[in-house]
C-alpha cells in the first residue's frame, strides 16, 4: 500500500514538473472524448426527436391516397385523378395478408362548427373504431367511438384539443352537442393536445363515425357521385420489414378495381409511408454512428501518441532516477508498474474530465427550447463506457512501451546518463 502512494505521489510530482506539458495532452484527450460524446448525443437527440415526431401521427403507419391513372387503357401520356372507395377499402380488408388495422377515412374542412359559445370551420374526419390503434388518439376525457357508433350511424363525435378550445373556449365540451352543418352531434370524448398545436392537424379535428360521415358529409367532387369515395387509407404493414411488400399488394388491388392498370408504373400512387422514413432515417443515423466512431478513433490515436510522447520524454529525463531505484534494489517490475501507472492515470483523468465536460454542456442544454423534431441531447451509456474503456486501453497500450523501455535500462548504464 506504501509503494502505491509512494508511485501516486511520483506520478503527480512528475505531471506538476512539467505543467504546459501535461495540460495539453490531458487537453486534447479530454477535448476529444467530450466532442466524441456530445456529437453521440446529438445525433440520439435527432433520433429521439424524430422517432417522437413520427409518433405523433401512429407507429409504422402508411397514408394511401388515390392516384393518377392512364385516362385510355395501356397510354401513361394522359392520366387522370381517382380517388379511392369504400369499395377498395372493402376488398382490401377481405383480400390484404400484409396489412394491418386498415382504417378508410373521410376527410373534409368545408363543414361549418356551431356550439353554444362560437362557430368555426370544423376539420371534419370520418373514421372507425380502429383508427385508434394505427393513429395516435390520446383521450383525455370521454371515450372514443366503439362499432355501435359505426354501425348505427350515430350522430357522435370526439374533439381536438384546439378544436375543443375554439368551440368550448373555457369550458366542459363531454356531454354538450355542436351543430355540423346544422346537424346536432353528442360531444363524447376530447383529445390531449399532440406535439405543438400548429404542428398535428389532429388537434384542430373533429372525429365522427365513418357510417355516419358517408350518409352525412360524402366527399364531393370527381369519383364522389354515388357518395362511394373515401379521402385515404391509414393501415400498418404485418411487419417492420414488410412495408414495400404491403403496398405492393395494396396497389395491385387498388389498380385491379380502377380498370387493371400497371400498378407499378411511374407516377400513379400518392403515399406517405413513415416506415420507409424511419428506415432512410436509420440509415443517415448508422452513416453518422460510423463516421462518430471515425472521429473517436482518431482521438483515441492522437491521445495515445500524446501520451506515448510525454512518457518517453519522462523516460529520457528520469533516466539517472532509474537507475538509482534499480541500484537501491528496485526490481524491473516497479519499475514497469510506476510508468505504466503514470500513463493510465494521465489517460483516465482526461477522460474523466471530457465525460464530465460533456455531461455538463448537455444539462444546461436541457433548459433550451430546441426546433420540432430534436429531442434534448444525452450521453449514450454504451458510447460513455466505450469510450472511457477505449480510452483506458489506448492509455494502458501507449504506456507499455515507454514503461519497457524504463525498466530494461542497466542500472550502471542509467547512472552515467547526465
Amino acid at each position: 500500500m506504501r509503494t502505491l502512494v509512494d508511485i501516486f505521489s511520483q506520478t503527480l510530482r512528475t505531471l506538476w514538473a512539467h505543467k504546459l506539458r501535461s495540460f495539453l495532452t490531458m487537453f486534447g484527450i479530454a477535448w476529444g472524448v467530450g466532442s466524441l460524446l456530445l456529437l453521440a448525443g446529438v445525433g440520439e437527440g435527432f433520433r429521439n426527436g424524430n422517432r417522437r415526431q413520427l409518433e405523433t401521427f401512429g407507429k409504422n403507419i402508411i397514408f394511401l391516397f388515390g392516384g393518377r391513372a392512364p385516362a385510355v387503357e395501356g397510354s401513361f401520356n394522359s392520366m387522370r385523378w381517382f380517388n379511392l372507395t369504400y369499395d377498395d377499402y372493402v376488398a382490401i380488408q377481405k383480400e390484404s395478408s400484409l396489412a394491418l388495422h386498415i382504417s378508410p377515412v373521410i376527410a373534409r374542412d368545408d363543414i361549418r362548427a356551431v356550439s353554444d359559445y362560437t362557430s368555426t370551420n370544423g376539420q371534419v374526419s370520418g373514421v372507425p373504431p380502429v383508427f385508434s390503434l394505427v393513429r395516435t388518439i390520446p383521450l383525455q376525457v370521454g371515450r372514443w367511438l366503439n362499432d355501435e357508433d359505426n354501425e348505427q350511424r350515430r350522430r357522435v363525435c370526439i374533439l381536438g384539443r384546439e378544436m375543443t378550445r375554439n368551440l368550448f373556449p373555457g369550458r366542459p365540451a363531454v356531454g354538450n352537442s355542436i351543430l355540423l352543418n346544422g346537424v346536432r352531434f353528442q360531444v363524447i370524448g376530447m383529445l390531449s393536445m399532440i406535439g405543438n398545436e400548429e404542428q398535428n392537424s389532429t388537434n384542430i379535428r373533429i372525429f365522427v363515425p365513418f357510417n355516419t360521415m358517408r350518409e352525412l358529409f360524402p366527399l364531393k367532387g370527381d369519383n364522389s357521385k354515388e357518395g362511394n369515395a373515401i379521402s385515404f387509407l391509414n393501415y400498418q404493414p404485418r411487419t417492420f420489414d414488410e412495408n414495400e411488400a404491403a403496398k405492393d399488394e395494396l396497389h395491385r388491388i387498388v389498380a385491379r378495381n380502377h380498370g387493371g392498370f400497371d400498378p407499378e408504373a411511374k407516377d400513379i400512387w400518392e403515399e406517405w409511408d413513415t416506415v420507409k422514413n424511419q428506415k432512410t432515417m436509420g440509415k443517415i443515423f448508422t452513416a453518422m454512428d460510423w463516421f462518430l466512431g471515425g472521429v473517436g478513433l482518431v482521438t483515441l490515436a492522437l491521445g495515445a501518441i500524446g501520451i506515448i510522447n510525454i512518457m518517453l520524454v519522462a523516460v529520457t529525463e528520469r533516466t539517472r532516477e532509474i537507475g538509482l531505484r534499480k541500484a537501491l534494489g528496485a526490481t524491473n517490475r516497479n519499475i514497469l508498474f510506476q510508468f505504466f501507472l503514470e500513463g493510465a492515470f494521465l489517460t483516465l483523468l482526461s477522460g474523466a474530465l471530457g465525460v464530465g465536460a460533456a455531461m455538463l454542456i448537455i444539462h444546461l442544454l436541457s433548459g433550451v427550447n430546441l426546433p420540432q423534431g430534436f429531442d434534448t441531447p444525452r450521453i449514450v451509456p454504451v458510447s460513455a463506457v466505450g469510450a472511457v474503456l477505449s480510452l483506458a486501453l489506448a492509455g494502458i497500450t501507449a504506456g507499455l512501451y515507454p514503461a519497457r523501455k524504463a525498466a530494461m535500462l542497466e542500472p550502471v548504464e542509467a547512472l552515467r546518463q547526465e
